[in-house]
């Protein structure tokens, strides 16, 4: 068994974290299948030994189960852009992750067609209730508050669509108010 010199790794780490260039970080999980796929390396007591030093040594940022490079920010790639106009403000406090929301909404495609409404729909933040545009689009609204997202297909139904309804590759335009909020 070779010993891997620590800093080393961490070279095979930080190109890691930026191949992966996630805005919130790279998890353990990802950091080892790349490292295991792309760089031959699986010794989990380096890693982990690794990845705490260059934490306390500021080399790198931990933020809750990921790992980042302090000072590089990562914008999310244009295909993961939602395009979020607020239309009304709403009052009191914003919605953010965890919390349960009703809202009232109306979904439509980019030619016009309505594919869906609801006047009370709920679902929890980041509860993998609903596509990931929603999940982003809607936090930081407040009771009262609408707002209009413009969602793509990736953060979206994707290549498949949904139902007859939502075609393969469909942009879609919500407007979208928030009823109330329940933690």
């Amino acid at each position: 068994g070779r010993m891997a010199p620590t800093g080393k790794v961490l070279d095979k780490i930080l190109k890691a974290i930026r191949a992966g260039a996630s805005p919130s970080g790279s998890s353990l999980v990802y950091l080892k299948k790349y490292l295991k796929a792309e760089e031959d390396f699986e010794n989990n007591t380096i890693l982990l030994k690794t990845l705490k030093k260059a934490v306390d040594e500021k080399k790198l940022e931990k933020d809750g189960g990921s790992y980042k490079i302090p000072g590089e920010i990562y914008a999310p790639p244009a295909d993961e852009n939602i395009t979020i106009k607020d239309l009304e403000e709403g009052t009191g406090p914003a919605a953010t992750s965890g919390h349960t929301v009703t809202m009232s909404y109306e979904g439509r495609l980019e030619d016009g067609t309505v594919f869906d409404s609801a006047d009370k729909f709920r679902f929890m933040i980041d509860g993998g209730e609903v596509i990931k545009g929603w999940d982003r689009g809607v936090k930081g609204m407040k009771k009262g508050g609408k707002r209009q997202l413009i969602i793509p297909p990736k953060l979206g139904y994707g290549k498949k669509g949904s139902g007859p309804e939502i075609p393969p590759n469909a942009t879609l335009d919500f407007t979208v108010t928030l009823v109330s909020i329940s933690k």
